[in-house]
């Protein structure tokens, strides 16, 4: 069943419910949002958009951008984020970055019956999640390809952080999995909620914090990202060309990756498989889709792009 989404009027939502995932919590859904007019030739291209962490599909533009070259775009909200919310419920977190795989299996199947093609979109948190979903289902042929939008394939931050600090979350995630750990900076997010319009309940700029078990499994997928993957289709990484401060304001908070280090994406990318192309977009911002121009209609060019090649 399809409703109405927050979109518009030419936008709609197919609530996906999911099986129960935590004792004494209410079962757990995802959200499928895409064009009214998605799905109606099978020649056209599917892309499929995993958000990130403190995030949920707003992207009109790129939908409608890429609905101009003949692509078709359909954005997931994850469990427990943006439209997947629900009372009884935490936000934003997960003790395995594995429980997503019901989600996007489901979203996947549905839109082989719609479309010849299918390509995987992940930006940030949502590039580790897809990478790691594609790793599992390789032999499966499910997608045609992957598209990662500056992935999380690694913690930014200092050697101790990745080594000690990592071993002992591992343990407190654990024992304490609700404990808050970190809150994201706020500055990056302020920025761009003065360029792009979204609901602030759904991603705010600090009220989600990172909880040791989220963290935990967010460093377990880094782990595996290291080891290596084997990702059998097709992979595109697009980064910016470079990492801004990610703990103050400053003028380059759009136009630089201001979140993550892309010296760890251009690092980790050979990890992912045999067939990784990473593309750098100059002066593009941690979310390219949400950059300044020109920096996202060479995004978008890409993107578009590759999905028609693959």
């Amino acid at each position: 069943m399809t409703d109405a989404d927050v979109l518009g009027p030419d936008w709609r939502r197919r609530t996906l419910p999911l099986r129960p995932d935590r004792p004494g919590a209410p079962d757990p859904v995802a959200t499928l949002v895409n064009r009214r007019d998605a799905g109606t030739d099978p020649d056209r291209p599917a892309v499929l958009y995993v958000h990130g962490f403190v995030d949920y599909f707003f992207h009109a533009h790129v939908a409608d951008d890429l609905a101009a070259r003949g692509i078709d775009v359909y954005g997931l909200d994850l469990r427990d984020y943006g439209r997947s919310i629900r009372p009884g419920r935490r936000p934003n977190t997960t003790r395995s970055l594995g429980v997503y795989a019901e989600e996007i299996d489901t979203a996947v199947h549905l839109l082989r019956r719609r479309h010849r093609r299918v390509v995987l979109l992940g930006a940030s948190t949502g590039g580790l999640i897809a990478s790691l979903w594609a790793d599992a289902r390789r032999g499966t042929g499910l997608i045609d390809a992957l598209v990662l939008n500056s992935p999380w394939l690694d913690l930014r931050g200092t050697r101790f952080e990745r080594t000690v600090l990592t071993g002992a979350i591992d343990v407190l995630g654990l024992l304490v999995p609700d404990l808050p750990l970190r809150r994201m900076a706020p500055h990056y997010g302020e920025a761009l909620h003065a360029e792009w319009q979204y609901d602030l309940a759904w991603k705010p700029h600090t009220e989600f914090p990172a909880r040791a078990s989220f963290v935990r499994a967010v460093r377990r997928g880094h782990a595996a990202v290291r080891r290596g993957l084997a990702v059998d289709v097709p992979v595109l990484m697009l980064t910016s060309d470079t990492t801004g401060p990610d703990d103050r304001w400053h003028e380059h908070l759009l136009t630089s990756d201001s979140v993550l280090d892309v010296a760890d994406m251009w690092r980790l990318a050979p990890s992912l498989g045999e067939d990784v192309t990473v593309e750098v977009i100059e002066g593009g911002g941690h979310d390219l889709a949400l950059s300044p121009e020109p920096a996202r209609s060479a995004y978008l060019d890409a993107v578009a792009d590759w999905v028609e090649r693959s």
